[in-house]
Order: C-alpha cells, then structure tokens, then sequence
C-alpha cells in the first residue's frame, strides 16, 4: 500500500490530505454552530477526497522515472495549483469576496508566508482562521519534507554550502544520494518527521493553554509558529491572552526554526553533531543578543532624552519585546511581542524597519520551515571573509578546523555567493514588476523583501505606513503570488528545473 502510494505524485497525495485537513475546519464550525461554514469545508472535503481518488486509479499502475526534476516539477505545482483547489472552500465559507483574493490568501499561507488580504481579524469567521493556519501547517510540513527528502539530494535549499560535489567537477553522487531513491525517501522521511511535526505542535498547543490563552487562539499560534507562516486570529500574541507567558513559549518552540539539528542530524557532518556548536545556532544567537541590544539601548537613550516614566520593569519589558520580535522575524515568522508598542511608546522613538528587513532577508535555517538567505549561506561568507582578512595579514599562513570547515571555506562560500547574487536579481525583478502596478519605491521594497523571504508581516512594520495587501491591484495581487511561490522554492532550485542535466534522459 505504501509503495503504491509513494509512486503517485506529490500533487496527488497532498489533494489527498488536504482534503482530510478540510474537516477540522468543519468540525469546528459544526461545533460552535456555524452551520454554513460546516457545510461548505465537509462538502468541499467530500469532493477533495474524491478527486485525489480518481487520479490515483488513473495513475496507478504506471511507470514513473524517479527523476530528481519530477520532484522539483511537483513542489512547483503544489505552490501553483494546489491552493486552487484550497481557495474553494475559502471563497465559499467567506461568501463576499472573489477568487482571486482567496487564491492568494491560500497561496500566501500555504507556502508560509502569512500575508493576508483580510487585515481585520473579525472579518473571518473563526473556523476560516483556522483553516488558513491549517493551511500553512501543512505548508510547512511539505518543506520539512521536501528539503530533506528532495532538496538534499539535489544540493538545493541551502545544501549546496555542504556538497562538495558541487566545487569538485566531474565529482559523483554524493553519500546522501546513495541511501535511497527519491520516492523512498520522501515516503520514508514523511513517516519519519509527521509525527514529530505534529508532536511538537501540540505540545507548544498545551503549553499556551497552561499560561491562560484560550484554545482556539492557542492551536492557531502554535500551528503558525511551528510553520513560521505567523498566521493569527487576534493579530498575533499581544492580541492574545497568554501574555508574556505565551510569547515565551512561542519564543521557545521557535527554536526549531533556526537549525535542523534540533529535530534531524541526517546528512550533517561529523564535525557538526553537537547542537550547540552547530553555525547556524550560533550565528542566530548572536543576532538575538546583539540586535535587541542595540535596539534597547537606543530606546534608552530616546527615553532619558524626554525624560519619561522609565522604571526597571518597562525597561525589561523593552527588552524581551526586542528579543521576541527579534528572534520572530530572524526565523520570518512576523509575529511582534505585546511590549514591541510599549517601548516605542516608553523612548517615543520609533524602531527603523530596515532592521526587521534585513533579519527576514537573513533567514532560519537549512531544512526548516523559515524562508531567507538561510543562515548557513550567511555563516560560509562570513568565514571566508574572515579567512581572506587572515591571509591578508599571514599570506602563507595555513588554516585548519577540518575538511568540512575549509570547504565551507571555499566551495560554500563560492555556491553561497552564487545564491546571492540570484537572489539580488529576483529582488530588482520583482520591485521592478511591483512597480509596474503602480507602488511606490518603499512599498515595492517592502513588499519584494516580504514576499521573497515569506515574512508577510513585514508590510504592516517596515514601511512609515502600514501597507495592506488587500489594496494591491490584481497584477500586483499576481505579481506577490510569483514572489511567494518563487521565494519559497528560491531561484536556485527554479533555475535547476530548467536545467537541461535534470532533464536528460539517464542510462539504466
């Protein structure tokens, strides 16, 4: 039954689940009387179900090349199609909006973004909200797997700063390629990480239920929080009830959104098996330490200059409002502390949103939910910048650290600096289409960086105004849900899609 499965398409398996996803939904709207929303996810699940049914007997019992580009093929038209089928039932339960509008609310959350058109919270009924958090649950889950199981493979998704097939030409396949075909092993590593996945989302469930947020709101958060894709209800925690209380717990479970090693060592190194040495916890520890302080010392300052109230209390507030938010958007979660107004409000200055920018252009980890550069890219070119200072004073001096370390050095620099400068290209195409719609400079920026590192959030913070997507024209409503789609995949594995090496035909 498994094998079956697995020899199906990924499109055809996710309409499968999506359509088992559809009736939570429902059975929440069922269960607080909100019959027509009910009625709607049921049927539509109904119909999901019946689909994914059909193509499966059409294409079962047909060989299928396990190719590396057909995977690839797949991710692209589950982000492209699949919320097609997602914004049905949206567009149905809402009842007075258009297909578009529900067509990018779905692409927006199934590839975690959380850029919403509906900005007012009680504009959606509750089990809506519920639905689009499930939605970028399961966004999540398929990038879990799909880097591991897909993205690895290939030396894609920020693993090419490890493959050192990529520097070496004419190299083989790697170890990591030898252990299974594709199709195996994203059978094998979704069994594998689903129930971690849903594990550690309902343990971050309970935990907001213990420090007092309600259990409708509670799911929702730790839904979007494990997917980063900062989708709420109430307009993030400081809408909630938990308090500080829930933004620890948050801020906690975030965690798993800076580094792989957290829930899965497979295809690490031997030099980075221990968690607290691994470069990507340490480079997002640093961030988290140095970034609030900067930005608590100059609301310190801004507070002795209007000589406000400022007590020990309000100053501590300060502070961990500034590691939350820190540490939200490093991971491009976008979820902001309730002490994040406080603050500003405590110093009246307000904090510049180039920093927020520049911490979602940063990124989470490789292999996890969180969109960005990625950390890893970002450590490999600060350690060849500081190797290349080095020679600069000792020419002939010799590094260590191991082999893995001196081709971080060299050959991740090199495919690290590659992925930079695509993704410096995709930023100047994507604020030039914006502002073919008619967007100014600012909100072309704001919007290309939100969209392209899956930080939809960014548009309410870094712009001088508040920009709501819901005004955006429908080419600008087009052009996010190509930036979403593209910043979710990176332009790296598109550009390996169109390779002819992925396509060509290969001897058996």
């Amino acid at each position: 039954m498994l094998d079956a499965l697995a020899k199906l398409p990924l499109l055809v398996i996710v309409i499968g689940l999506s359509a088992l996803a559809m009736l939570l939904p429902g059975a929440h709207a069922l269960a607080i009387g909100d019959s027509w929303v009910a009625g709607t996810f049921f049927l539509w699940a109904l119909l999901s179900a019946i689909l994914a049914l059909l193509l499966a007997v059409a294409m079962a019992g047909r060989t299928r090349a396990d190719r590396p580009r057909r995977h690839i093929a797949g991710l692209f038209f589950i982000f492209v199609v699949l919320p097609l089928l997602l914004a049905i039932p949206f567009q149905q339960a809402v009842r007075n909006t258009t297909f578009l509008n529900a067509y990018v609310e779905m692409v927006s959350a199934l590839t975690t973004t959380g850029a919403t058109l509906f900005p007012e919270p009680g504009r959606l009924a509750p089990s809506i909200h519920l639905w689009r958090a499930t939605v970028g649950w399961i966004g999540g889950l398929i990038m879990w797997v799909s880097a591991i199981a897909v993205l690895a493979p290939m030396a894609l998704g920020g693993f090419e700063v490890r493959a050192r097939r990529i520097a070496t030409a004419g190299a083989q396949i790697t170890q990591i390629e030898k252990v299974a075909d594709l199709s195996s092993r994203v059978r094998t590593y979704a069994v594998g990480l689903l129930p971690i996945y849903a594990g550690l989302t309902a343990m971050l469930w309970l935990g907001q239920i213990l420090v007092g947020e309600t259990p409708f709101v509670a799911i929702c958060h730790a839904m979007s929080t494990m997917s980063t894709s900062g989708i709420t209800p109430v307009g993030g925690p400081s809408g909630g009830s938990g308090g500080y209380g829930g933004e620890v717990m948050i801020a906690v479970f975030l965690i798993f959104a800076v580094s792989r090693l957290s829930f899965s060592r497979e295809g690490q190194g031997a030099e980075m098996v221990k968690f607290t040495r691994d470069p990507e916890v340490r480079l997002a520890g640093f961030i988290v330490c140095t970034v609030p302080l900067f930005l608590f010392l100059r609301h310190f300052v801004g507070a002795v200059e209007v000589s406000s109230d400022m007590t020990i209390w309000s100053g501590l507030a300060s502070l961990w409002g500034s590691v939350f938010t820190v540490l939200s958007f490093l991971t491009t979660t976008g979820f902001v502390s309730s002490a994040w107004d406080a603050s500003q409000a405590w110093s009246g200055l307000s904090t510049p949103g180039l920093i927020l920018m520049g911490l979602a252009l940063v990124g989470g980890g490789v292999a996890t939910t969180a969109g960005g550069a990625k950390l890893l890219r970002v450590w490999a070119l600060f350690q060849h910048g500081r190797r290349e200072l080095d020679k600069l004073v000792h020419p002939n001096s010799v590094a260590g650290s191991g082999s893995e370390a001196r081709h971080i050095r060299r050959g991740g620099a090199y495919m690290a600096w590659v992925f930079f400068m695509l993704m410096t290209l995709s930023v100047a195409v994507i604020m030039m289409a914006f502002s073919f719609t008619g967007e100014t400079f600012e909100e072309a920026v704001v919007l290309t960086v939100a969209s392209l590192t899956t930080t939809g959030p960014l548009a309410d913070l870094a712009a001088a105004e508040p920009i709501r997507y819901n005004a955006l024209t429908t080419s600008g409503k087009l052009v996010l849900t190509a930036a979403m789609v593209l910043g979710r995949l990176e332009l790296l594995a598109i550009v390996a899609l169109l390779s002819p090496d992925v396509w060509r035909r290969r001897p058996r």
